[in-house]
């Protein structure tokens, strides 16, 4: 009888060991809604290596599973588990969102395109952040077509809509491809001059969703400037090397070792929260912009894209008191995001890379997470 307990014993904690590295897919039904009269749901997406849950509320991805070196799977994005906590979430807004139409911050919540001054909505500290109130994070996306590792999701932000003008007609695909990928292709046009700037704020942890800090993770950007920031988080309208600085990711730094120093720029960030000037050699290829690495599991994520900048932004604001998934709180500095982007407050910024797309004209984006389990 003793040998039977011990032996269960052994079972019941190998079972339990295991199932956490099992893909538990998050149920359909607890996102199955209607928000302003259209009708929400939740996506799988899989090309047999990654494994996707999309929802069209704000184009979110919800979930991604990856294996690390010996095959077991984690979720490696942080999300909720169902669509009112998305909703009416108390905690970080954008968790897995499109961003848009203008991604990241437009200063005091104003700029001025063809002599016109166009006042928007204010939602961080007196600026416009991620589109503002609304933004493209808080609409239903059409489903245009899904099919197992593709989904292609559409929206028509209205002109007015948080001051911005112009019909912005976007479409984005989402495809896991086979080369171990989650791409992202944005395309928009629009009826009246406008400024237009999308991205994808996915909030990762190679080690899994709620397994602990990101500061342990290993990172290189490829990128030898930032625009350096005020206080405020608004881009001075200058450049500044990395060199010397603990800005400094063009080789490989655990991301821990300088996120606390005596930096000034650091300190107006609290941490890391910057805009970094991709290294590029040419205006619109698909280039490599940075590689993050989880070295005990062996996760590995590059990232890959068209656009001149990448924000890295190692969370700050969560604190342990928001529940996110699997039972797991939202923990301080335990996800970071690299998305893809055109510098922040560019409608502002004279030297910043054009963000004016015109009638006629269409706005495109690649942005590429390449996946790896070395």
């Amino acid at each position: 009888m003793k040998k039977l307990i011990v032996l269960t014993a052994i079972v019941l904690i190998f079972a339990g060991c295991t199932k956490k590295h099992e893909i538990s897919l998050l149920d359909v039904n607890n996102f199955k809604t209607e928000i302003n009269g259209k009708q929400v749901s939740l996506y799988t997406l899989s090309n047999g290596f990654l494994k996707m849950q999309v929802t069209n509320y704000g184009g979110r991805v919800v979930s991604l599973w990856m294996p690390d070196k010996k095959g077991r799977y984690e979720d490696v994005v942080w999300g909720y588990d169902s669509i009112n906590c998305y909703v009416d979430n108390k905690s970080e807004r954008f968790l897995g969102a499109a961003l848009g139409r203008y991604a990241n911050r437009i200063s005091d919540g104003i700029f001025t395109l063809d002599d016109v001054t166009y006042s928007l909505s204010k939602n961080d500290h007196g600026n416009t952040f991620n589109g503002g109130e609304i933004g493209i994070d808080r609409m239903v996306w059409d489903v245009n077509t899904v099919n197992d590792s593709t989904i292609v999701l559409h929206c028509l932000v209205p002109d007015g809509q948080d001051g911005f003008p112009g019909n912005l007609d976007i479409t984005m695909t989402y495809t896991l491809t086979f080369n171990n990928e989650f791409r992202i292709d944005y395309s928009a046009t629009t009826d009246k001059t406008t400024v237009c700037n999308l991205s994808n704020q996915s909030f990762f942890n190679l080690k899994g969703a709620g397994s602990g800090t990101v500061l342990d993770h290993v990172l290189t950007i490829n990128s030898r400037y930032f625009t350096p920031i005020k206080e405020n988080l608004i881009p001075t309208g200058k450049f500044m090397n990395v060199k010397n600085t603990p800005l400094d990711f063009t080789s490989a730094i655990v991301i821990g070792d300088r996120i606390d120093s005596d930096n000034q720029q650091i300190k107006n960030a609290g941490g890391y929260n910057f805009n970094y000037v991709i290294d590029r050699l040419s205006d619109n290829e698909l280039e490599w912009c940075a590689t993050l690495t989880e070295p005990s599991l062996g996760r590995t994520m590059e990232v890959w894209s068209d656009q001149p900048a990448l924000q890295f932004y190692v969370c700050n604001s969560f604190g342990g008191s928001t529940d996110g998934k699997y039972g797991a709180t939202l923990g301080y500095r335990e996800v970071l995001t690299l998305g893809t982007q055109k510098y922040p407050d560019g409608p502002n910024q004279k030297d910043f890379p054009n963000t004016v797309l015109r009638p006629g004209d269409e706005y495109r984006h690649t942005c590429i997470y390449r996946f790896s389990n070395k």
